[in-house]
């Protein structure tokens, strides 16, 4: 049975050979032409010589055969090397093959019945011997020409080896025998050399059709590479390059040549004929050469940049790899803009002039002060929401380039975000003078007039300052500063400046710590309600109490209302009070008489959030109250707002019942189409027009005209601040009030003596004296 390995041997060898390969061999048989045209021809003499000794026409024969032979192989040849152009197909080529196979095999056959020829005509032993040498010295030499064909070499072995041992059979005897058994292993001998000699040739070709296949791939790749590439040998002298190099160094071909230094390359680029210090570039290239490790990034040209990288190779040599990175370099520019310098307004950003900042104090030498000058546009957010965000970007850009006309190096202008502006002058040894007469100067110059867009804009600036080392030494303290300079610039009148001081940073502080103990309070229970009651001037009992919150501080006592409130709404917690307020009023109201309702005050921040009739609705149902003993006072501050979610909460609270009370009537704008425009039930007059009734007669004939009117369009009508009995006597003459409320009737008492204060006085039919100490005036201001 056949091996595995003959079996893929006679598999490979049955596969027709690639064309390349073919045609090799094919023309292997055919440029060997002089060499068996030699041998022809000598063997036609040696056929001559022996047909003249022996005097033989059969020998004469022989040679004239072999010489026409020898003519038509020598004309056949000459006609394949003029046709060999023409021949580019395994189809051509194949009649050609056979053609010298079959003219080969019948010369050979010639020679050997040439042979049989002397040993049948003569028994000379020179005529004998002259025949069979010319065979076998023929037939030695076909494994050195024409061992590329193995039919060739087959044909041939098979027609000069038959007549030779017919020769020798003929001859008989011992001798000739033992002739014959030495000249079978002979013929065996040459065929496997020939196989031999054909295998390597085979290997020979195919070595060189795959060594000539990666050269081809190996140059298509390195020219069309995206990076050019240079090799180097040990002794730093170049080997190879590839075009896309020759490219980016503005080389000629022509004058690239192999063993080049790295300097005559460089020299001879006209990328960097401009170069100021080419020697220097060199080199550092020469020392990245050396195994350095690094990047190497030069300017080839304007605006051009290359980066060279070398990698050692083992024998000793490198490979640079040259990349243009003129797109990538001008990307991490455009990226590094971007990271310091904001991208509407060009000026540096927050980060740049944070970090210039810090270097600025670094290098600060004593005695050298700074200032920064914090600067927020007044009315931008109206310009914005007025004009759109276009304009206002363009109204930013502009006042921009106001500042760059007044701000001069060595000071820095740069925005941080928004409309919000910061400069940083050097001050020196000067007066803090000089300050001020920049920050007046910033303050002109950013308030004059704008066209934007084709329409007149007009806006403010305000400033808030600090100066180092006065006022920080590091710059997040000394922003923070002129930041909180700022805050109180705007607090206290826009459109001026303010200088840092200590007493701002307390301030502030104080507030924390108020906003700290705020949430604290809320998570710890330490709000209660107190109630002051509101009498009806016809029945004189208590008709309603106004649920007031309180905070009863665990270190410093009683809070008042008007300064934990506004915190409250500013840190956003008033909503959580203010549902706290709601559902612990409700709750308290159930246990009084059925007469008897509960006001809660309602901040302008709750009605921001839709839940609150929601709140509201929950309330109720938790404690079971009758939606109309509930009553919630809103101020004008909620009406000005004037919002289609203002006029939905109120629409659905008195959906449910719910009444609603404009509280501190007669204060702020007043808008009397208030009356008209909201679902409202009650009107509470503001104690200002009460406090003010001794001074003349103007201020009762407001209240009484705000009473009647009020009156007039079914609203019921409230007043407060009632503190003495004359003033009750004038309010209690006007039929249009319904209900007064005042510390004449009692102060805000907490639940349980209002509990007290309702049972005592619910069928009262005379007006209450003042109940504990009127304390001073000044009822909460909003509750919740």
């Amino acid at each position: 049975m056949k091996t595995s390995a003959s079996r893929t041997k006679a598999r490979k060898e049955a596969e027709p050979l690639p064309l390349e390969i073919y045609s090799s061999l094919v023309d292997a048989l055919h440029d060997t032409a002089i060499a068996p045209f030699i041998g022809s021809i000598a063997t036609t003499v040696a056929a001559l010589i022996t047909a003249w000794w022996a005097q033989s026409w059969i020998l004469l024969g022989c040679a004239v055969l072999l010489g026409v032979a020898t003519v038509l192989r020598r004309r056949d040849m000459k006609a394949y090397r003029r046709l060999r152009p023409t021949l580019r197909s395994a189809a051509a080529l194949q009649p050609w093959e056979r053609r010298y196979i079959i003219q080969a095999g019948i010369f050979v056959g010639l020679m050997g019945v040439w042979c049989l020829c002397c040993w049948v005509v003569s028994d000379d032993p020179f005529i004998r011997l002259f025949g069979f040498a010319g065979v076998v010295a023929y037939m030695t030499g076909v494994f050195g020409r024409n061992f590329a064909s193995n039919g060739l070499v087959t044909t041939q072995m098979l027609a000069g080896g038959v007549p030779l041992v017919a020769a020798l059979m003929y001859a008989g005897g011992l001798y000739y025998t033992i002739l014959i058994l030495l000249v079978l292993p002979f013929l065996a001998t040459i065929k496997m050399v020939s196989d031999r000699l054909r295998a390597q040739l085979l290997g020979a070709v195919v070595s060189e059709r795959e060594i000539t296949q990666l050269a081809a791939r190996f140059t298509t790749a390195l020219n069309n590479m995206p990076h050019g590439l240079l090799m180097f040998d040990s002794d730093r002298r170049l080997v190879v390059t590839n075009e896309r190099l020759i490219e980016l160094l503005g080389i000629s071909r022509a004058v690239v040549v192999s063993g080049m230094t790295p300097v005559e390359l460089l020299t001879a680029s006209q990328a960097f004929a401009d170069a100021t210090d080419l020697g220097r570039f060199a080199a550092e290239f020469e020392r990245r050469l050396s195994g350095v490790p690094g990047e190497l990034v030069v300017e080839a040209g304007r605006d051009r940049w290359l980066s060279l990288a070398a990698r050692p190779m083992e024998n000793g040599g490198s490979v640079v790899i040259v990349e243009d990175v003129t797109e990538r370099r001008t990307s991490e520019q455009r990226i590094h803009r971007l990271a310091r310098f904001d991208h509407l307004t060009r000026l540096p950003n927050r980060n740049s002039f944070h970090e210039h900042l810090a270097d600025v104090l670094e290098m600060a030498r004593p005695g050298e002060q700074f200032a920064v000058l914090f600067v927020d546009l007044d009315e931008f957010k109206q310009v914005n929401d007025t004009l759109g965000h276009p304009a206002g970007d363009a109204l930013l850009c502009a006042v921009a380039d106001r500042l760059r006309t007044i701000i001069a190096a060595p000071d820095v202008v740069a925005r941080f975000g928004g409309d919000e502006f910061v400069v940083l002058q050097y001050l020196g040894g000067r007066d803090i003078a000089a300050l001020d007469e920049l920050a007046r100067k910033i303050i002109e110059t950013v308030s004059k007039p704008y066209q934007i867009d084709g329409q007149d804009v007009i806006i403010g600036a305000s400033i808030g300052v600090a100066v180092a080392p006065r006022d920080g030494g590091d710059p997040d303290l000394l922003l923070k500063n002129a930041d909180m300079a700022l805050y109180h610039t705007k607090a206290n009148g826009r459109g001026t400046w303010r200088i840092f001081d200590p007493s701002m940073d307390a301030e502030a502080q104080a507030k924390r710590a108020l906003e700290m103990d705020l949430r604290k309070a809320l998570a710890e229970g330490q709000f209660e309600l107190y109630y002051q009651p509101l009498i009806d001037l016809r029945t004189k009992q208590v008709t309603c109490c106004e649920a007031l919150i309180r905070w009863n501080h665990p270190e410093h006592g009683l809070v008042p209302p008007g300064k934990f409130i506004p915190a409250a709404e500013d840190i956003g917690l008033i909503k959580e009070m203010g549902d706290w307020v709601i559902r612990t009023a409700t709750k308290e109201c159930a246990s009084w008489p059925s007469s008897v309702s509960v006001a809660v005050n309602l901040s302008s921040v709750q009605f921001r959030h839709s839940r609150l009739t929601a709140v509201v609705a929950e309330a109720l149902a938790e404690s079971g109250l009758s939606p109309r003993r509930l009553e919630v006072e809103i101020t004008e501050s909620v009406l000005l707002r004037d919002t289609p979610a203002v006029h939905t909460i109120l629409s659905e609270l008195v959906a449910q019942g719910v009444r609603i009370a404009l509280d501190d009537f007669g204060t702020g704008y007043s808008g009397l189409s208030y009356l008209h425009t909201f679902p409202l039930n009650k009107v509470k007059i503001d104690r200002s027009f009460v406090t003010q009734l001794n001074s003349g007669d103007r201020s009762l004939t407001l209240l009484k005209g705000v009473a009647r009117l009020s009156s007039s369009l079914g609203l019921s009508v409230a007043v407060e601040g009632i503190e003495t009995p004359e003033q009750l006597e004038i309010i209690a003459a006007e039929d249009a009030v319904d209900e007064v409320q005042g510390y004449l009737f009692s102060m805000p008492l907490p639940v349980a003596q209002i509990r007290k204060f309702i049972a005592v006085h619910a069928s009262r039919s005379d007006l209450p004296s003042v109940s504990g100490k009127s304390g001073g005036k000044g009822r909460h201001t909003q509750a919740a």
